[in-house]
Parts: C-alpha cells; structure tokens; sequence
C-alpha cells in the first residue's frame, strides 16, 4: 500500500455547540465534562524511508510499524488532543509537528477508552464525501466501512456523552499522502460538450484496461464514475470491454434535460499499489426528443418531435440480400456529401449489384456505413418497394428536410426489415436493443462477490452519521 501521512487539528465544540479556544469548555453545572477517546489507524510497514525518517525524529521504538492507537479528549468545550506525532525541532531550533504514515486500506477506529456512548461520528474528506461508517454494539466503537482515498483531508467529527450523559465532542483531521502520478488511471468521457438527442450514450474511455477477472478493481472504477441529470433518471454502466464503458439511462433521456459526468478516481486504490488520477468532467444537454421509425414492410418513416408526428416520408430500404438491420440505432453524424462505394460492403466492381454514387444529405447511423439519405435514384420506388443496399433511401427534398431536422444522438428505428439484428456496441451505438436487466447485468456494482467496504464513497450530499442506539 501507499504510505498515507496524517496530519492534524483541533478546534470544534460539541456537535450543536459553536467554537471555543482550546483550553476552554467549562461544563456549565460544574467540573470539565470529557471522555477519552481511542483513535486507531494503521501504519504504513512498506516504504523504509518514512520508517527511518521516524527513527530519526527521535519516535519511541515501534511507533512507525503496525497498528498506532491514540488518546484523544473530548470535551464539553470541544477542546482535545489531535491526530499529530510529535514535536522535533529542525538545525535551527524551529519547531515543528512530525506526521505518522497511515496505511489508506487500512481501518479507521474510534472507540471509547472509558464509560459512556459515541452519538455521532461523521469523516468526511475535502470535497464533501462522507466515508461510510459502522458502529457497533452500544454505541462504543465506529469503524469506517468505505475506503480512504489519497491525497485528502479527512475531517473527523465525534459526539458522545460521558457516563453522567453530559454531551462532549472534539474535531479532528489528518491529511492523506498524494499516490505517485506514474500509472495512474484517468478517464476520458464522450460526447464532446454540446446538445444530443434523447438516445445519445455516455461513453467512458479508460487510460488504460481493468480485467473482467479483476472484479473490485473494476467495482471501485466504475462506483467512481458519476453521471447526475436534471431531471434524475435512473441509469447504469456497462463494461463494453476491459477500457471502454457506456451508461444509458433505462429508457431515452428526458427532453431538454441537464447531464453531468464525473471522475471521482483521483486518490482512489483502485488495485495493490495502484491510484486513480484526476479527469476532466463533461456537462452536455438534451434537445426535443426525435425519433425516426421505419417500417420496412410498409415502405414508410414516421417522424416524431416529443411524441407528435410531424412528418410521414415515403422509403425505400434493403433487398433481399441486403435487407437494413432491425433495431434502435442512433445518429452518429451527419454528412452533406458521401461518396458510396459497392466494394466497402463486399459487391465487387464490374457486378449487376455494384454502385459507385455521390449521395447527399447522408446521416450516419452505424460505423459500417449504412445511412439514411437522398436516393433520387430510386423514387419510383419510394413508398413501394425495398430496393437499396442496406440503406433507407428516399427523395431529395424529404433527406435534406432531415438532415436539418435530426442531430446526434437522435433515434432511428427500423422494423420488419428482415435484416439482421443491430448489433449493440460494434457498429455505432446499438446499446438500446439490451433489454434493461442485461443491461445492468454489464454493471461491476452488481457483482455480489465485491464487498460494499471494497468500495470508494462518492456522495458529497448524504453524511454517513451515526446516532446512539436507545
């Protein structure tokens, strides 16, 4: 593991109370009220420069090894011990305060060393993630249940009452060593900033692979990665392969609403040795919701702008033998002009079926090639016929009408096509042809071989706060 140092500080009242100097904090019916605290934290065995850096620093014998438990006071003023070393003094007589290295995967404890009853302990880092906690029977010991991450501060609030039930409390805090920048794992998310329709897939691009076989690693990534919108939908990751993950919410993005996607990697142990590193968020919006069905079978695209038709568009899709693929595909760009070529598809020139084509008002909907475009070619066919190569034709006037109507993003559905079923992540994004519980099935948060402890806290909203049991 990672050496973590712990630095510290004081100066918090009982939970309720505001701040007193230290040294304060009369009880106000008599003596100081206070209880003993046990601050445990394991320290860092691997990294012999920190060790010999204690030894030097004048540390009592076995202070930099093992387990290191400390006694902290808590107050009725708030006043206390800290999460410090000792003091040395440099060549020039300063003096300064010494930190201890602290193993990150190792436990956080806070007991009470005498009668009475913590009543609420939060920890919670610089960027508002509360670390998960548990308290065990009669309220006299918490232990965090979520990893630490690198290169924080942590703040540690405790309440508890003494045996008279007088309420104390203390504040404390120890800063995390950051991890090395070699190796470390960043993420680069898509689409690029901008508006989308309402089938438009977040992609997640990791600096470099997870394997399958490693399923906390993979856990702990994806718990890191974050995607919040307004209006809240409910949504997932799917691991396309060991660097690549896509989220979709369960059915299409609410019209007009507001994405947001993070990494809260930095700091966090995702493997033995092994850090996550800071990347870049993304914010992207959604528009009108449009969705473009093609019955194949009926020759016709019915047009839809937030559930209402707005335009009926007379098609022709494939033959047999180049029958259009079924299922919900999405617009992945659009093209003005796109010179098509029988031989990218296999037809080899000087065949009956070969073409070589300008076409206009192309808009990609698969990788492959297969578009939705101006075929003025084939408008005796239009509305009565399947007679292309795979991709929806129709005039002129009703592709250009949209191409200036669609954008990425947008769904294009074909039906009763005969063709062969889109594919969900090789050829343009086919994601919403998974039902909902495959879907999920592709999420490492769903393997139950992973522990909840395994896990980083990502929340910046919720405290994990515990209360006395009565």
């Amino acid at each position: 593991m990672a050496a973590v140092a712990g630095a510290a500080l004081v100066v918090a009242a009982a939970p309720g109370r505001p701040p007193e100097p230290v040294g304060a904090g009369r009880a106000p019916n008599g003596p100081d009220a206070a209880v003993t605290l046990l601050v445990g934290r394991a320290l860092d065995e691997g990294d012999g420069g920190i060790a010999a850096r204690c030894a030097v620093e004048g540390f009592r014998d076995g202070l930099c090894t093992g387990w290191r438990q400390q006694h902290v006071r808590a107050t009725a003023g708030g006043a206390g011990s800290v999460l410090r070393g000792s003091a040395a003094r440099d060549a020039d007589g300063a003096v300064r305060t010494v930190v201890l290295p602290t193993n990150p995967g190792g436990p956080l404890e806070i007991a009470l060393a005498e009668p009475g009853q913590l009543t609420d302990v939060s920890v919670h880092d610089g960027h508002g993630r509360y670390v998960g906690g548990e308290l065990a029977a009669k309220s006299r010991r918490w232990t965090n249940t979520e990893p630490l991450r690198a290169g924080e501060l942590y703040t540690v609030r405790v309440g508890a009452q003494d045996a008279a039930g007088t309420p104390v409390g203390v504040t404390m805090a120890f800063r995390t060593a950051p991890a090395t920048d070699e190796g470390r794992l960043t993420v680069a998310f898509g689409p690029r900033p901008g508006t989308y329709g309402v089938g438009q897939i977040v992609t997640a691009a990791l600096s470099r692979p997870v394997p399958a076989a490693d399923r906390t690693s993979r856990a702990r990534v994806e718990r890191a990665l974050q995607v919040t919108s307004e209006p809240a939908v409910e949504g997932s990751w799917y691991w396309v392969d060991d660097s690549t993950l896509h989220y979709r919410p369960r059915t299409y993005w609410p019209a007009h609403a507001e994405v947001r996607v993070s990494s809260g990697l930095d700091g966090v142990e995702v493997g033995d040795h092994d850090y996550g590193g800071p990347s870049d968020p993304l914010e992207f919006t959604i528009g009108d919701r449009i969705e473009a069905i093609t019955d194949s079978a009926a020759h016709k695209m019915t047009v839809r702008r937030n559930g209402r038709i707005i335009r009926t568009i007379p098609v022709t899709t494939g033959k047999a033998g180049f029958r259009t693929r079924s299922g919900i595909k999405v617009v992945l760009r659009k093209e003005y002009q796109v010179r098509m070529r029988g031989d990218t598809v296999g037809i080899k020139p000087g065949t009956s079926e070969f073409y070589d084509l300008p076409v206009f008002y192309a808009t990609r909907v698969t990788w492959s090639g297969e578009y939705v475009h101006a075929a003025p070619w084939s408008v005796g066919a239009q509305g009565e016929e399947n007679v292309s190569h795979g991709c929806t034709g129709m005039s002129t006037a009703d592709a250009a009408w949209f191409f200036q109507t669609v954008r990425e993003g947008d769904v294009v559905e074909v039906v009763n096509s005969g063709g062969e079923r889109m594919a969900p992540f090789d050829n343009g994004f086919g994601d919403w042809n998974l039902d909902w519980r495959t879907w999920q099935a592709g999420s490492a948060l769903t393997d139950t071989h992973v522990p909840a402890a395994a896990l980083p806290a990502t929340s910046s909203r919720t405290p994990s706060r515990l209360r006395p049991l009565t």
